[in-house]
């Protein structure tokens, strides 16, 4: 069996994919910032409103 059958045909370039990486990780980053934000507002009504969707959409939050 030839080793180099088992590669992928095609190789993303060193910096495509730290791009890539950079985006997931300002995208987590971000994910976490507006959760916090949105779980600990001082605002009931932006606490309700997250509160509400999860309910809404099925998901136990007690």
């Amino acid at each position: 069996m030839n080793p180099q059958t088992l590669q992928p045909s095609i190789a993303l370039p060193a910096t495509a994919s730290r791009g890539v990486l950079r985006q997931l990780a300002a995208g987590a980053l971000l994910g976490v910032v507006m959760l916090y934000g949105v779980a600990f507002a001082e605002s009931p009504l932006a606490h309700n409103a997250a509160h509400d969707v999860r309910h809404a959409t099925g998901r136990p939050c007690h």
